[in-house]
């Protein structure tokens, strides 16, 4: 019995030791390798190294066919469209934050994401800096935290310094080293002096600065001369710093905590592509006494591996204070959705949930390319020089019926256009795409969530009803919507408008997903009817060829679901021969609404003409870049 009882006062200290050697266990870091064999590093022309990653003197640039994201796991604020302010347990952006503020996805390539958060004396940058984006003019997309890490690889430099005059004069660069990142400060040797201990023995050190460029010293600056020298001495530069991965927790925490999302940060890749994302888990500044673990999940995706699948009992799970870098190859292309699958439900409702989606490979071939022969290329070789019999290859979508496969009269592929899938003929294609997020989320539940009570899922309804985040009139700010934290600082936590805007004779892409746990949700185009050519990540077209797309004017989806809806700037309505008469063409300046019609959900809470609701705008022209209208 006595064993037994001291065995008992025991075990909550060896729970407790246990839990600190877990954490010590887990650290933050990044992967994004510029290269892989399934895209090896390329020339100054962008052309393949034909012998696979291998980085020589000719190549030795990233491959843009690898994409990376940095994601945080934390807690935030979100500002409904009456000024109510909520409680977030989210997805925040830890990388490409200056592609959120503009409303575009956050992913980036290898170049764009490993840049060191340092200046070009080594010093860490301000974390506001390239943390807190003051607007849209924020230009920095790298992941927050990377600096170069001491241990580095390259080779140390050798250096001389030449005395002239008992002081340093200039610096001969002996041996330039490898593999350095940025310029390093060093301290030259106490010069000689005799006899010591004397006043006249009172020399200075001088003081230079090393300039790196190519990955190697090439320059030194003499910062402080410093005085009796009596003879040149010598310095050895320590081995260089280099990017690789590892990233400063001070930055981490300074940009990630309370930086939650709603949605979350998008993610949008091109068909063939290798994603690496990492997941950061800051834990929760509003509830300490939770230790919440965070998965990734692609809901829907072709997933390769259940490793990286995000779903806890066939992969893990990121504890608070450690980091994941989950892989994924993009094979189809399609709209998806991914979120936590730790407790989705509570999950998802906090927030931990957002939008991804696949381009297709068609929309990267050159112009004047005939879109069906491509096509079947395309499908019979795979992508990246493998074969459709591999377990993941290029979508095996059917060639459209008839003898040939056209885009517009031309049967090719013009220069800039973009398409929703391969679909062979132009069916899909578009100039604009919008990503559209139906959400809603219950006040109450996340109240009680900030607070240390468990919510009650009986008793949870959405009374917000949202699309990317926001409800109307917020829908249609084109500017990033902040919100203060409890730091006292403002957070962007909803960067993306619905605003619709659509050139004259263009046509828009809506990628539209429901991401709501609790609701269905229809949505309606009042005067431009929607075309819908896509359904859960498939283009709309039988076995045998056949386009079974269709017309409508509203669409309802289930949680989890998404569509893919082209509005054309052309006609409001076309007739049976597919002219269209004059009453019926569309003018620039025109204003159309894209609404939910169920009435309950067209509300801020209490208030009415909000939620789901946003404005389509006819314009001359459209920025594809910032979206922007032009009338003139």
């Amino acid at each position: 019995m006595r064993m037994t009882a001291h065995l008992a006062r025991l075990l909550p200290l060896l729970a407790l030791t246990l839990m600190v050697f877990s954490a010590q266990a887990q650290t933050f870091r990044v992967q994004c390798p510029t290269h892989t064999k399934l895209h090896p590093p390329l020339d100054a022309s962008g052309n393949p190294n034909p012998a696979g990653d291998v980085v020589d003197a000719t190549y030795k640039y990233p491959n843009p066919g690898i994409k990376c994201q940095q994601i945080s796991g934390g807690d935030g604020f979100a500002t409904m469209g009456d000024g109510t302010q909520t409680y977030l347990f989210s997805f925040g952006p830890l990388s490409g934050l200056s592609n959120l503020v503009k409303g575009q996805p956050a992913t980036v390539t290898a170049e764009e994401f490993m840049l060191p958060n340092v200046d070009g004396t080594g010093n860490v940058l301000d974390a506001v800096k390239i943390g807190a984006p003051d607007g849209l003019a924020y230009d920095f997309n790298g992941a927050i935290g990377l600096v170069p890490d001491v241990e580095g690889t390259g080779n140390g430099a050798s250096l001389q310094a030449i005395v002239l005059n008992t002081s340093v004069d200039s610096i001969a660069i002996v041996a330039p080293g490898s593999g350095y990142a940025v310029g390093m400060p060093i301290t030259l040797a106490q010069p000689p002096c005799a006899p010591l201990g004397t006043a006249a023995c009172t020399r200075a050190l001088a003081s230079v600065t090393a300039v790196d460029a190519n990955g190697g010293v090439t320059a030194v600056h003499v910062d402080n001369a410093g005085n009796g020298y009596t003879s040149p001495p010598w310095a050895t530069v320590l081995g260089p710093s280099v990017l690789n991965g590892h990233v400063d927790p001070r930055l981490i925490m300074d940009v990630g905590v309370m930086n939650g999302n709603i949605p979350a940060p998008l993610i949008a890749i091109d068909e063939g592509d290798e994603l690496f994302l990492t997941l950061t888990n800051v834990g929760q500044i509003m509830r300490p006494d939770l230790f919440e673990q965070h998965t990734v999940h692609f809901h829907g995706y072709p997933n390769a591996s259940a490793f990286y699948d995000g779903v806890p009992d066939a992969s893990l799970a990121i504890n608070v204070g450690g980091s994941f870098t989950y892989y994924y190859l993009a094979p189809e292309a399609g709209t998806y959705m991914w979120h936590c699958h730790i407790s989705p439900p509570e999950h998802l409702q906090m927030g931990m949930v957002g939008q991804l989606y696949v381009r297709p490979k068609q929309s990267s071939l050159a112009a004047n390319a005939d879109l069906g022969k491509s096509l079947l290329a395309l499908n019979q070789a795979g992508f990246a020089g493998r074969t459709c019999t591999d377990p993941i290859c290029a979508q095996q979508t059917p060639l459209p019926s008839g003898a040939a496969a056209l885009d517009g009269s031309t049967g090719v592929l013009a220069g800039g256009r973009k398409y929703a899938y391969n679909d062979g003929d132009g069916s899909t294609r578009y100039d604009v795409e919008y990503p559209i997020q139906l959400m809603g989320f219950d006040p109450n539940f996340h109240f009680v969530g900030m607070t240390f009570n468990p919510e009650s899922f009986a008793d949870n309804k959405d009374k917000y009803f949202l699309m990317n985040g926001r409800s109307y009139p917020d829908t249609i700010n084109p500017a990033p919507l902040s919100t203060q934290a409890t730091d006292g600082t403002p957070h962007f936590s909803q960067p993306l408008p619905t605003i619709i805007n659509i050139p004259l004779g263009g046509k828009a892409l809506l990628r539209i997903s429901d991401l709501n746990v609790t609701e269905y949700h229809t949505l309606a185009s009042l005067g431009i009817p929607m075309h819908v050519v896509g359904f859960n990540a498939r283009l709309l077209r039988d076995l045998d060829g056949n386009n079974t797309d269709f017309w409508t004017n509203s669409v309802s989806l289930a949680g989890g679901e998404s569509v893919d809806v082209l509005l054309d700037g052309s006609c409001a309505q076309y007739e049976a021969d597919g002219s269209c008469l004059a009453e019926n063409r569309l003018k620039a300046g025109m204003k159309f609404y894209l609404y939910t019609p169920q009435f309950d959900h067209l509300s801020n809470d209490a208030e009415n003409f909000g939620g789901m609701m946003t404005e389509i705008n006819i314009c001359d022209s459209v920025d594809p870049a910032t979206k922007a209208c032009t009338i003139n």
